[in-house]
């Protein structure tokens, strides 16, 4: 299998009759890890599709291969990228740092301005989040949305994060901050600039220093000829002599 055999894009209400199919593997991929997700319905997740909040994985086949969805919370200030399950058919493909980048771009097209958060016990999203420029935070740093926390109560674990006081949980915490992320892009073309300049510098201390060397060998040239030209007169007054 080929990532070029999979396409992902937008789902729209065309992927409708993939959603209850879509709804059976996220609840048995929970189970399988042992954990817990928000329970939806196929009507949840077709009101994505419809919304244009959502992406879908297709193989050229016209077999849906992978979906996620975007969840926003906090009047949008936060959203997260949820449900991301890829069909058991087509599982280790790279498809799922397929869909996950293209969720995340959606995701920056119509909230620009959002917190991208995620919470998860899986390792191989953990890793797809860092590449996309997660970090791992605190879960004061989520949205406090009460919303967003009743959606844990279908988890195993759920006693585990209340005994916890919200403050943390079997899954990690991870967020990709715009704000932070300008900062750092500013800083890092603050750095950019200050070593160009220092570069430049330190190519016209070269050029310069290049310059006086060849200043002191042409100098050293017109004395060596001064020489050998007062050499050469007096030796032809001696020859006359």
């Amino acid at each position: 299998m080929k990532e070029n055999e999979f396409v992902v894009i937008p789902a729209t209400e065309q992927h409708i009759n993939c959603a209850e199919q879509i709804c059976h593997e996220m609840a048995e991929s929970a189970k399988a890890r042992g954990t817990g997700i928000a329970k939806r319905t196929p009507d949840y997740i077709a009101d994505k599709m419809m919304e244009g909040k959502a992406v879908i994985a297709m193989h050229v086949d016209g077999t849906w291969a992978g979906f996620c969805y975007i969840e926003t919370w906090s009047h949008g200030t936060f959203l997260a990228n949820s449900g991301l399950i890829v069909n058991p058919l087509y599982r280790n493909q790279g498809l799922a740092k397929m869909i996950k980048k293209t969720v995340f771009e959606l995701s920056r097209l119509k909230y620009p301005k959002a917190k991208i958060f995620g919470l998860t016990t899986g390792l191989p999203v953990m890793k797809i989040n860092s590449e996309l420029g997660y970090e791992p935070v605190t879960y004061s740093m989520l949205t406090q949305d009460e919303d967003f926390w009743k959606g844990c109560k279908s988890c195993v674990n759920y006693d585990i994060l209340m005994m916890k006081e919200r403050k943390n949980c079997m899954c990690t915490a991870m967020l990709w901050d715009p704000e932070e992320k300008a900062k750092e892009i500013e800083q890092k073309m603050k750095e950019a600039a200050e070593l160009k300049h220092q570069l430049d510098e330190e190519r016209i201390s070269k050029v310069t220093r290049k310059q006086t060397l060849l200043q002191r060998i042409e100098e050293k040239l017109r004395n060596s000829l001064k020489v050998i030209a007062t050499l050469g007169i007096t030796l032809v007054k001696l020859l006359q002599n």
